[in-house]
């Protein structure tokens, strides 16, 4: 089954297993969306009812498009601006193309594990810095050492891979 969807001012024809790129959507990557404005859906030749369809697909990630230059100038004045953009974007892995009946059924199992795995690892990591932050004390030596600490760490990976170099 394949559906024809519209976001970000663009109009996509995706199906079951489709990757896209589309403009920048709110979430992280993991997250499942609903792409609610569906123009056409049909299976083969045969068209159905768009009203009653509803594609859903997993963020694979956010990302930046390719840089796109934007050169001015105006002969014989002196008057030049160069400047770069790049559009954000998010790519996008269709993973069902459907009546909304059946996606509303499966729709809150898959969506509810994922929440509460974020969440307990959410709490870990907000639970983690407090205990680090709290024994160095701001305006002295301590602060400071305590935030080389990690480059010592790695130091001895630097050793290793300049011997290497030696021989």
């Amino acid at each position: 089954m394949f559906a024809v969807v519209r976001t970000g001012g663009k109009q996509y024809r995706v199906a079951a297993g489709d990757k896209i790129a589309v403009e920048k959507l709110a979430g992280d990557a993991g997250d499942t969306i609903t792409l609610g404005d569906v123009l056409l859906a049909g299976e083969g030749e045969k068209m159905e009812d768009a009203g009653k369809v509803t594609v859903s697909a997993e963020i694979i990630a956010q990302a930046k498009s390719e840089k796109v230059t934007v050169f001015k100038k105006r002969r014989r004045h002196n008057y030049r601006r160069k400047a770069g953009h790049r559009q954000q974007m998010t790519l996008l892995r269709i993973t069902a193309v459907g009546d909304s009946k059946a996606e509303k059924k499966a729709a809150p199992k898959k969506e509810a594990a994922p929440k509460a795995d974020d969440s307990a690892e959410a709490k870990a990591k907000k639970a983690a810095p407090k205990k680090d932050a709290a024994p160095a004390k701001s305006g002295t030596h301590e602060t400071e050492t305590a935030a080389k600490a990690p480059a010592k760490k790695a130091a001895p990976k630097k050793a290793a891979a300049k011997s290497e170099d030696k021989k």
